[in-house]
């Protein structure tokens, strides 16, 4: 196999998105568009990648990284000139170059790999990855010579009565024999309305030199979408969700209603799991085997362990240890670790806290910045007081404690094990080993006060 290499173009405003954030950083199911293609070209054998960047270019560099090299393209003069950029980093290479565009977040590894693989086999010095249209219009169509071969690229207001009727297109990504490619770039000119360098003119200045120029037809031609506004990018968004919901459906996973189930490109779920409708599961989140997400629940860079049940719950940069559950209604908030078989019940908020094995919190309470134990039951109405108004403090609760309800626990406490809080009472001391926790004022009955009450009015 020869070397490969590829060239993104990514310099592009794009004018068209009517936004302040540079096109190819565009989210398409949680990842920016750009960072789908670099990982499909790396998924296809590629040795080294340069990508071209314009406007918003360190913004680019802080989304990809190290992953690839990069080169300015300061004025943008066309697709022909932003490959020439390159020239520097790739001219002196040999092997096969791919290029491709930037905002093509739909085009697969397969895909990819299928078009250099037809490119070495043939041992051509250009191949255009092609799509079949049933409605061509706009698209530049392919003509191939009786071998089979490209004889040209037409664009549509120059083609003739015949080849406006042809239906294979071009779908805008290349594969190049790396060297030819530069040489043939020195030859493009820009003698056009908009005088930009096209890179498509690379193609009949190398078959004016007798070299071979073939096309690969790919099989689907959504995966050549590329997005140029908020329509196409709603667009590619929908066929990246079908395609995501699909895999996890073919591995093991109960979608009961994928076309209202939103799962981004990084998330991993495990076999036999049950997600209901309007789910969303964001960044990188990992949910295990035989588990149940319902309706209206949000995760977002969450682990969750097998067998949890979660019921119309956000949940945010947290764990949830096996055969836990949680909801309706309530929130895990950043870092909180909710352990073994905890029961979180409805309208519970937990936030940078951790919560053992077997403790309950049924309902209507609020757990900030503690540590709870194993075996506590923690009573309606409890909350965790971490704020004094200027920093937050941290109370940790020992095993086997039981919270009456409506307990106030002002940080920074320290509970110990086997302890009881009686309902009602503001905890601002430590509690030691098998002691009560009382802290509330003495019940008085006034006698005869309701007939001291004035009559009401009719």
């Amino acid at each position: 196999m020869a070397n490969r290499f590829a060239i993104i173009l990514a310099a592009g405003q794009g004018t068209r998105m009517k936004s302040k954030l540079y096109k190819v950083l565009h989210a398409v199911c949680g990842k920016p568009m750009v960072e789908h293609v670099v990982d499909q070209v790396e998924a296809a054998s590629i040795k080294k990648v340069v990508t071209i960047v314009g406007h918003g270019a360190d913004t680019v560099k802080g989304c990809l990284g190290d992953r690839s090299e990069y080169v300015l393209q300061a004025q943008q003069l066309g697709t022909g000139h932003a490959v020439l950029q390159a020239q520097a980093v790739l001219e002196n290479e040999e092997g096969t170059t791919l290029v491709i565009c930037g905002d093509t977040p739909l085009l697969t590894a397969e895909t990819l790999e299928a078009l250099l693989q037809y490119h070495e086999e043939k041992k051509a010095k250009a191949t255009i990855l092609t799509a079949h249209a049933d409605d061509p219009t706009g698209y530049g169509r392919i003509i191939r010579n009786a071998s089979d071969n490209v004889e040209k690229i037409v664009e549509q207001k120059d083609a003739s009565p015949e080849e406006v009727l042809v239906q294979e297109i071009n779908t805008g990504t290349y594969a190049f024999d790396n060297k030819f490619l530069f040489a043939a770039l020195q030859s493009v000119g820009n003698n056009n309305a908009q005088g930009e360098y096209y890179l498509p003119d690379v193609i009949e200045i190398l078959k004016n030199q007798g070299e071979i120029v073939t096309a690969y037809q790919m099989s689907d031609m959504g995966e050549a979408l590329g997005v140029n506004d908020r329509v196409a990018l709603a667009e590619a968004s929908v066929y990246m969700k079908r395609r995501i919901n699909e895999k996890h459906m073919r591995n093991g996973v109960t979608l009961i209603d994928p076309d209202n189930t939103y799962i981004e490109s990084a998330v991993i779920i495990g076999s036999d799991t049950v997600i209901e409708p309007n789910v969303f599961l964001k960044g990188k989140t990992v949910i295990g085997e035989d588990c149940f997400i319902g309706s209206g629940s949000e995760l977002s860079n969450t682990t969750i362990g097998d067998r949890v049940q979660i019921r119309s719950s956000n949940l945010e940069d947290s764990v949830m240890e096996s055969d836990s559950n949680i909801g309706p209604f309530s929130h895990l908030r950043p870092n909180s670790h909710i352990g073994k078989r905890v029961h979180i019940g409805n309208f519970v908020e937990v936030k940078n806290a951790v919560l053992n094995e077997d403790t309950k919190v049924g309902h209507l309470t609020y757990v900030g910045d503690a540590d709870l134990g194993k075996n506590i039951n923690v009573g309606c109405g409890t909350v965790f007081v971490n704020y004094d108004g200027k920093h937050k403090h941290r109370s940790s609760i020992g095993d086997n404690t039981f919270i009456g309800c409506n307990v106030n626990i002002v940080a920074p406490v320290n509970v110990e094990a086997n302890t009881f809080l009686a309902a009602g009472s503001t905890i601002t001391k430590d509690v030691p080993e098998g002691a009560m926790g009382i802290a509330r004022s003495r019940q008085e009955n006034k006698p005869g006060y309701w007939e001291k009450l004035p009559p009401a009015k009719k």
